[in-house]
Order: C-alpha cells, then sequence, then structure tokens
C-alpha cells in the first residue's frame, strides 16, 4: 500500500515532460539576436575601417602630391643652372694643348701664351669657378665670362650674346666657353675685354706659359 502511494507520485514526476516553451524560446531568440548583433556589428566596423583607411590615404595623398611636384620643378630648374658634370682644373699644358686644338692660338691676333695667362689669372684654369658681382650678375667658367651680357642666368632680360645659359660656361669640355670667348674677341676690346688680362698679361713676355708644352 505504502509502495504504491510512493510510486505512484514519482511514476507522474519521472514519465511527464517538463513542457518549457517559455524557457526555450526566449533563449533561443536571445541567442539569435546576440549573433545577428555581432555579425551587424562586425560589418559596420569592417565599413568604418576602410573608410577611415581611405580617408587617411586621401589626407596623405593630399599632403604628399604638392609637395612632390614642388620638388620636380626645383630639379628641373637646378639642371638648368647647374654644371652638367664635375669641375676640372686643368694644369697649364693640359689647357695649352686644348685651347690649341680649338684653334685659339693666333686668334684675332693673340697668341696661345695670351689665352693660357688669362684663363691662369681669370679663374686659376678652374672650370668651375664663379664669382659673384654685387649686382646680382656673375662671372663664370675658366674666362669668367660675364653674365651681364653673355650668357644667361637668374637675372631677367640680359642680353645674352652667346647663346648659352652661364652654367654651360663651368663644363669642363670647354667647347661653350672656347666659342663665347671667341665671340668676346672679335669685340673691340680684344682680350682687353679682361681686366685680368690687361693687368697681368698685356705687353708682358709670356713664352713661359706654353713652355715645354707638346701639341
Amino acid at each position: 500500500m505504502v509502495s504504491a502511494l510512493w510510486g505512484a507520485p514519482l511514476i507522474r514526476v519521472c514519465s511527464s515532460p517538463v513542457s518549457s516553451p517559455s524557457v526555450s524560446g526566449p533563449l533561443r531568440l536571445v541567442s539569435r539576436l546576440s549573433s545577428q548583433s555581432s555579425a551587424l556589428s562586425q560589418s559596420g566596423g569592417g565599413t568604418t575601417s576602410a573608410a577611415s583607411t581611405e580617408a587617411r590615404s586621401r589626407a596623405l595623398r593630399r599632403r604628399w602630391c604638392p609637395a612632390g611636384t614642388m620638388l620636380l620643378a626645383l630639379v628641373s630648374l637646378l639642371s638648368c643652372l647647374l654644371p652638367s658634370s664635375e669641375a676640372k682644373v686643368y694644369s697649364r699644358c693640359e689647357l695649352a694643348r686644348v685651347l690649341h686644338d680649338f684653334g685659339l692660338d693666333g686668334y684675332r691676333g693673340y697668341s696661345l701664351a695670351d689665352w693660357v695667362c688669362l684663363a691662369y689669372f681669370a679663374s686659376g684654369f678652374n672650370t668651375a669657378a664663379v664669382d659673384h658681382e654685387a649686382d646680382g650678375s656673375t662671372n663664370n667658367g675658366i674666362f669668367q665670362i660675364s653674365s651681364r651680357r653673355w650668357c644667361r642666368n637668374l637675372t631677367p632680360n640680359v642680353p645674352n650674346m652667346c647663346r648659352l645659359y652661364c652654367s654651360d660656361l663651368l663644363n669642363p669640355n670647354l667647347k661653350d666657353t672656347v666659342i663665347c670667348a671667341m665671340k668676346i674677341a672679335q669685340e673691340p676690346q680684344g682680350l682687353g675685354y679682361w681686366e685680368a688680362w690687361r693687368h697681368h698679361c698685356q705687353g708682358k713676355d709670356l713664352t713661359d706659359w706654353v713652355d715645354g708644352c707638346d701639341f
């Protein structure tokens, strides 16, 4: 009797399924909403991150492009104003041979020694010599040819009689320099255009300037 009384409730308790729609339903809903929220958060974060990266990239491009443009312009300007190769300081006989090969010996009545003497007292045989005057003009190259009339530098409205940049006169090749110097020698003053020649070379025995040089 006792056994029967205790067994019946146990059977009912154990055999009766616990219906929990009110518990498992909300749990599944919360889980689903949580998953969707996480996905949306990740998607939105990626979009925000990509947009932020693109904005930074555009800002960097705006910041650096003008500077790059200015740098290219500066390089282009310097390429026009600076000599195309390294400076050279000639020896006496080396310069005499080069000037002889260019035909300066006897040109306009001036000996090769006149030209070598001029080059020494004008620049010390240095092709890259540049002397800056107070008025902004320059004397350029081995013969110190002035930008006031014969070549072009940054000073506007100059005659530029030799039709070249002053930086061309700094080239150790000397071709442009000699052509321009020959043009100057055609002037009525001749080599008297150069103060260095008038003071140190004119009317003097110049044989030592080419003595021992082979041509």
